[in-house]
């Protein structure tokens, strides 16, 4: 896995209207508007399982073939209603139960995925600063160096020239007027 030096860091802004955006997405999705014409569930039992879905309202107990409303109160179906293995919603073939593993499984992968995106993404900002600050040593590392480099010449010009008029000092403590 190779990060990149730039990481794009989102505002938490962005992130709530998200939320929010699944939130309303969720809510419009689980409460359906049954239509005008529809019959209630309980003139549907002792049918078949595919004439009670028809309305997304009613849930079917395959053992009493019954078809009954959701019990959109409790969320999960009791097993005085139905027991979990025989109820179906939405759809005939799909157990309740597996559906509801399924989904839990899914969100559990989702999140985690979700976890590891961001510790990856902290993890290269942290890479990405430690470079920054590698390569700021390193330029102050050879500023340094160029501008020692360029003391120890002025130092050899100054020196040159005190030689030429004859100012060189053996003794650097030496009064000048000894000379």
């Amino acid at each position: 896995m190779q990060c990149s030096a730039r990481v794009t860091m989102y505002s938490p802004s962005a992130f709530v209207f998200v939320l929010i955006s699944c939130g309303i997405i969720t809510v419009t999705a689980q409460t359906p508007t049954p239509a005008p014409g529809e019959t209630p569930c309980a003139l549907k039992s002792n049918t078949t399982c595919d004439e009670c879905l028809q309305n997304v309202t009613c849930l079917w107990c395959i053992t009493t073939k019954k078809c009954i409303e959701y019990p959109v109160k409790s969320i999960l179906p009791s097993n005085s209603v139905c027991p979990l293995n025989d109820a179906r919603w939405g759809l005939c073939w799909l157990n309740f139960q597996i559906l509801i593993i399924t989904v839990s499984v899914l969100a559990g992968i989702i999140i985690i995925a979700i976890l590891v995106c961001c510790c990856c993404c902290c993890k290269c900002e942290k890479i990405g600063r430690k470079r920054e600050d590698m390569q700021m040593e390193r330029q102050t590392r050879l500023r340094k160096d160029r501008q020692k480099a360029r003391r120890s010449e002025m130092q050899m010009r100054h020196d040159e020239i005190r030689n030429k008029y004859g100012l060189s000092k053996d003794n650097p403590y030496a009064r000048m007027d000894d000379h």
